[in-house]
């Protein structure tokens, strides 16, 4: 019988052999050879290392072409497995046999690290690449100080200031100008911040909050992470191993507060920016607001981290709410359901916010919870469907090399997955989505039947994972109504178009945040915004729009998404950035 060590070794062996012909095919600098390392119906997905772009490119045509175009420049040398992620392994992905491994090599710019996972179907009888993300992880002049390789720290007779006193010191700015502003110091921000410190940059992130972790802190009373740690660590610090699976919010935003110290990042908090202009040397100035009064920044590179993937909450203002005498609030602006207790609340929308809201308001005692339904809203349960997605990340497992196999899902192979995936998750959830459509609550998984996690890829938003609020529903302890049989609001509450009046004291509108090309617009004006274009949601190329990489406006990034993705893309995004003050960023990818 074969051991569990004998078959890691096996694998281990297998690609060792594979990786003596690719290293040949790669050093004769052939695109024929490097073609002929893939299957017929191959990718090559790149992260910077060739094409400092994020580039998909599928079929071996394609892949021989982009080759041919960048081997030159990047002189892609010294391939090895990787010593610092997992070893070489066999698995099944997508009903597929595969032999899976990670290497590190060499290119112009640094050093980086590659996915590889190899089918052992391919007619030829020999393995064949299926998938092969590159990355670049580190640029020349800038290695990770982390490890072995951290900074001593020895400061004696250092002089007459210690530690604090120079951080102190470097928080307040007051001798020069930072390098990088970042608008925002949610997770995002500070992930972002802590990768560019990690490379030399100077870097002030400016926090419109008192405290940092306040976005979370405000938000409503019983909020609880949907995902588990596994997904959601940071990066250089990760969470105690004694922590919940599943986080409340004012844990997490404890440690926001404990990682912008530990990590020495300068944070203003109690600080906004009000406005920037753009000028012609390629210079920002951005004028900002505190607590002692107006503070005027001129720096190459801005960031905008206002929002995971939105910041501006779009207030939708029903018909007839002019003469509403209740309370109307945006979820944004939502806190506790203990302050509701004893009202008749309305919650416009049915979204994840919007299901939380509800659920907490019940709990609380409010003395009716109505939520209205414009769109159907997909929706799965927490477990064992909800937690699907993010299986891979276990606390066994280095969150990088899980992020690495993420990243390397090409676009057609990721709506698949979706869609089998749903499938499923439809299946053990039949029962959920039976008794919701019986309780006037319409589901939906489309458009093309990929359930969730696209819409959230899509869109940012139209999906709920059950915590509890389904089963309100379907028992009749939160009411549904479409927004279709209402007329309009008046005076004490909504008017039916069958001529009931369901009285309200406070309205909740759950109706989401505004694409954050508006935020640009506030601190921007409209000229800057038109030029940036949308952001979130799949290009043409299916990659983010404008998320994590150069936008159309030079010297403006945004840094968006879930504390997984800002984990994984702060690297890419970081490495571009001092890349581009280091003046070897191309104004355009190189394929």
């Amino acid at each position: 019988m074969t051991t569990d060590l004998e078959r890691e070794l096996e694998a281990v062996r297998q690609f060792e052999s594979w990786l003596d012909g690719a290293r040949a095919a790669t050093a004769s600098g052939d695109a024929g050879a490097f073609g002929a390392l893939f299957a017929e119906d191959g990718y090559w997905m790149d992260y910077l290392a060739f094409t400092w772009r994020y580039r998909t490119f599928e079929g071996r045509p394609a892949i021989e072409d982009a080759f041919a175009r960048t081997q030159e420049r990047a002189r892609l040398k010294g391939l090895e497995i990787s010593a610092q992620r997992a070893r070489p392994r066999l698995a099944r992905r997508s009903g597929v046999d595969v032999l899976e491994g990670y290497l590190d090599y060499e290119v112009a710019a640094g050093r980086g690290t590659a996915y590889v996972r190899l089918r052992l179907d391919d007619p030829s009888g020999e393995p064949r690449i299926w998938i092969m993300l590159t990355t670049l992880q580190e640029l020349d002049g800038y290695p990770s100080l982390v490890g072995v390789d951290r900074p001593k720290g020895r400061e004696h007779g250092a002089g007459p200031e210690n530690w604090l006193d120079r951080r102190l010191k470097e928080r307040r700015f007051d001798d020069r100008e930072p390098e990088v502003v970042i608008v925002g110091g949610g997770h995002g921000g500070l992930v972002l911040g802590a990768r560019l410190r990690q490379m030399g940059v100077d870097v002030l992130i400016v926090e419109k909050n008192a405290r940092v972790g306040d976005n979370w802190r405000h938000r409503y009373h019983s909020l609880t992470l949907h995902n588990e740690v596994a997904t959601n660590t940071l990066p250089y610090m990760p969470y105690p191993q004694t922590w919940p699976a599943f986080l409340p919010k004012d844990k997490l935003a404890h440690w926001l507060e404990a990682y912008a110290e530990a990590m020495e990042l300068n944070v203003w908090t109690g600080a906004e920016v009000t406005s920037g202009e753009r000028h012609e040397d390629g210079t920002w100035t951005l004028t900002v607001r505190r607590s002692d009064g107006e503070r005027v920044l001129r720096v190459p590179h801005v960031v905008l981290a206002t929002g995971g993937h939105s910041g501006v909450p779009n207030v939708a203002r029903p018909e007839g709410v002019d003469d509403f005498r209740g309370r109307v609030m945006h979820s944004s602006e939502y806190r506790a359901g203990r302050d509701h207790v004893g009202e008749r609340v309305v919650v416009m929308g049915t979204g994840s916010s919007a299901h939380d809201i509800a659920q907490d308001l019940y709990e609380n005692g409010a003395a009716s919870v109505t939520m209205v339904q414009r769109n159907p809203t997909a929706v799965i349960s927490l477990d064992p469907c909800g937690t699907m997605v993010y299986a891979a990340y276990t606390d066994d497992r280095d969150p990088v090399d899980v992020d690495l196999v993420q990243a390397a899902t090409p676009y057609p192979i990721l709506k698949a997955t979706y869609q089998w995936l749903t499938r499923k998750t439809c299946e053990l959830d039949k029962d959920l989505i039976a008794g919701l459509e019986g309780a006037g609550f319409r589901t939906d998984f489309e458009p093309d039947a990929t359930g969730f996690h696209m819409k959230y890829l899509r869109k940012g938003g139209g999906y709920y994972i059950n915590a509890g609020c389904s089963d309100l529903i379907i028992d009749g302890s939160i009411a549904v109504l479409q927004a279709a049989e209402i007329d309009t609001l008046e005076a004490r509450g909504l008017r039916l178009k069958d001529g009931s009046l369901a009285e309200v004291d406070t309205l909740v509108l759950a109706t989401g945040y505004q694409n954050q090309q508006e935020g640009v617009r506030i601190l921007f004006g409209d000229e800057i915004a038109e030029k940036v274009g949308p952001i979130w949601g799949f290009d043409e190329n299916h990659v983010m729009r404008n998320m994590w990489v150069r936008t159309p406006q030079d010297g403006l990034w945004i840094m968006g998404g879930a504390l997984m993705e800002a984990r994984l893309y702060s690297t890419y995004l970081a490495l571009q950035i001092r890349a581009d003050l280091d003046g070897i960023l191309p104004a355009e990818g190189l394929v």
